[in-house]
């Protein structure tokens, strides 16, 4: 009789666990998308190499939902252009494929007669990060959007706040994904296999930079210790390089506002992260930071804040403990900052600060020269809080994502969930 009873209660359980563990939350489901394996329903013909995709390993984040002009969210490549920017031009404003520019351009939100010129705005950059959007193909005349998970290494253009537009090898459309990345269930089909170093904690949705940029601070992929600057609607012609391994103090930033210090951090080629995918209100109050003030880290390491206050809730974060190990691109060095040690691969080949406001110098190894930092970047992980996660109604916009509920952060694992506390 007890068996009888054990597995019915075992089936439901099943059954219920599909809605997820988040009181019956929605899932939402997302089809991979491998770099190199061509689209079965794209708008241009992948074999006339439109885009070049590479091979790169994924990075962990801090935080799912990143600013387009977070440090070290894209990278670049010595190689020639990974995207045809002037044949994707002539492709969809050739007469003949009219209608797959209608389509096109109304995914985008924007004229047939206004790709050209949007085109010329978009930046050609390669994933250093598996990122969700929302893809689309083309089928029966129409875009069909689609939940999409891309991996790290595929080449995409980018817009001027450093959201990604489309899809190089194939000249697809993207928007920004709209669901939870938190309760998303990947599908690994139609050639996508589930690639190496992935893992559903650590992917990435793109929200846009607070403003336009005038150029993009990228990564070599292939060579994390060389940073790439390049204008904005650019293709490699007018880069310049600069070393990713000098060094910056972390600001004091105590007292200043979350969206004060995301800024500083910023131009100081540090990259702003939080466990989860809600930030804090752009109003919530600094308390602390991880690593302290004066510490010196290398271009594109987080920096972990503790908040307090704010127009989403009001709850005072602790400030939470050091970390003593992170992945890294590149070997550690022997000015590994003080107050981190790394035993993986830190996110220190992080692209430098895009924004217009911080320029990266080429190689300025002052701390106040806003430029990259050296020594190996610790990545600071968080464990659970409390903070409300983005429901599927709120699509990603140019406005600051609030979180719900104040955070509570002690950085203790590495799973990023969500938490009001950020890392930068």
């Amino acid at each position: 009789m007890i068996r009888r009873i054990a597995v019915p209660l075992v089936c439901v359980l099943a059954v219920s666990g599909l809605s997820g563990c988040h009181g019956g939350a929605h899932t939402f489901a997302v089809k991979a998308v491998a770099a190199g394996v061509p689209s079965l329903a794209p708008f241009f013909d992948e074999k006339q190499g439109l885009g070049h995709d590479t091979q790169a390993r994924s990075l962990p984040v801090r935080g799912t939902l990143q600013q387009g002009d977070t440090p070290g969210l894209y990278g670049g490549t010595k190689k020639p252009t990974v995207c045809d920017v002037a044949r994707l031009k002539r492709f969809l404003t050739d007469p003949a494929n009219h209608q797959k520019a209608v389509a096109w351009s109304s995914v985008l939100d924007i004229t047939t007669d206004g790709i050209p010129a949007y085109l010329d705005r978009l930046t050609p950059v390669l994933l250093r990060h598996d990122t969700l959007v929302q893809n689309h193909d083309y089928r029966k005349g129409k875009a069909t959007p689609y939940n999409s998970l891309l991996q790290a290494g595929i080449a995409i253009l980018v817009d001027e706040q450093g959201e990604p537009a489309a899809k190089c090898s194939c000249g697809n459309p993207l928007r920004p994904f709209k669901g939870d990345a938190d309760r998303i269930s990947v599908k690994f089909a139609d050639g996508n296999k589930k690639w190496g170093g992935y893992q559903a904690s650590s992917v990435v949705t793109v929200r846009p930079a607070a403003q336009k940029m005038d150029r993009l601070a990228l990564v070599d992929i292939g060579d994390p210790d060389r940073g790439i600057e390049r204008p904005v609607g650019t293709t490699g012609k007018r880069d310049t390089v600069f070393d990713t391994r000098q060094r910056h103090a972390v600001p004091n930033l105590a007292g200043t506002t979350f969206a004060e210090a995301r800024q500083r951090l910023v131009s100081s080629g540090l990259a702003v992260g939080y466990g989860g995918s809600a930030a804090p209100s752009d109003d919530a109050r600094v308390i602390a930071s991880d690593p302290p003030a004066g510490t010196e880290l290398r271009f594109g390491e987080y920096v972990l804040l503790s908040v307090s206050g704010g127009t989403s809730g009001g709850a005072t974060s602790t400030p939470p403990a050091p970390t003593t190990s992170g992945p890294t691109l590149s070997p550690p060095t022997s000015t590994a900052p003080p107050s981190t040690s790394t035993s993986e691969p830190p996110p220190s080949s992080s692209p430098p600060p895009s924004s217009p406001a911080s320029k990266p110098p080429p190689s300025s190894s002052s701390p106040s020269s806003g430029s990259p930092t050296t020594g190996s970047p610790a990545l600071v992980t968080d464990s659970p809080s409390t903070s409300a996660p983005v429901t599927s109604s709120a699509p990603v916009t140019s406005a600051p994502v609030t979180s719900s509920a104040a955070v509570t952060a002690t950085v203790t694992t590495t799973t990023p969930t969500t938490t009001t506390t950020t890392e930068t």
